[in-house]
């Protein structure tokens, strides 16, 4: 009876699982690194919104600022009053400017850590999309390996029972002739012995045929069972 082998589909599914599975990790990575993204577009926003809000300020405080100027010029005439309004404005003046710079400052760090997490994430993904590659090919590369090796190993076997098939046919073969050999002097020696006996019943003869023609009919089967 052939032997069949067969490749391990079970393992090969497996494998594949394990990969849809490293798929799918990846997608939730994506997803959460989309998330945090999206939350400091939203803080930009908001920031941008302050931004507007100090600007609209800055210019509450510009028509302060030229109301008092405008004071200062109405009371020209009070040097004290004068000169305590010129230093509030420049007090003003320079808190505005302290709040821009500041609020400036925070749009560019926003900025720049939306920016490092964008190259972050596409860093990520390129190792993680390398090593599923490699992953992939390494599996690839086993299965035909072990693919070949199965192949190689039916090639064998279907060698080994050709052989013995031959040899089967060889030993039946010789054995046939040996007893057709042994057949043929038993056959001589009891023509031979009842040549003279007329009186002998032709039963026996053809009993002695019947049983040759058996034995000679179950060797013929034995012979193509082999083939």
């Amino acid at each position: 009876m052939k032997k069949i082998s067969v490749v391990n589909l079970d393992k090969l599914l497996d494998n594949f699982s394990e990969i849809e599975k490293k798929i799918s990790e990846i997608n939730e990575a994506n997803n959460l690194l989309l998330l945090q993204l999206e939350k400091s577009k939203r803080l930009l926003t908001l920031s941008q919104s302050k931004e507007e809000s100090v600007k609209e300020e800055c210019t509450t405080l510009q028509n302060v600022i030229k109301g008092l100027t405008q004071t200062i010029e109405n009371q020209c005439n009070v040097k004290d009053e004068n000169d305590r309004l010129k230093g509030t404005v420049h007090i003003l003046e320079e808190k505005l400017k302290a709040c821009e710079q500041e609020y400036k400052d925070q749009i560019e760090k926003l900025t720049i850590e939306i920016e490092n997490k964008e190259e972050d994430h596409k860093l990520k993904l390129t190792q993680l999309h390398c090593d599923i590659r490699k992953k992939f090919e390494i599996k690839e590369a086993e299965y035909r390996e072990q693919r070949e090796k199965k192949e190689l190993e039916i090639l064998e076997l279907t060698r080994q029972m050709k052989i013995q098939n031959e040899e089967k046919q060889n030993e039946i073969i010789k054995l046939q002739i040996e007893f057709n050999a042994k057949l043929a002097r038993v056959q001589n020696k009891t023509t031979k012995s009842f040549s003279d006996a007329s009186v002998l019943p032709q039963s026996i003869y053809r009993r002695v045929s019947a049983l040759t023609a058996c034995s000679m009919q179950i060797l013929s089967t034995v012979t193509g069972y082999f083939k």
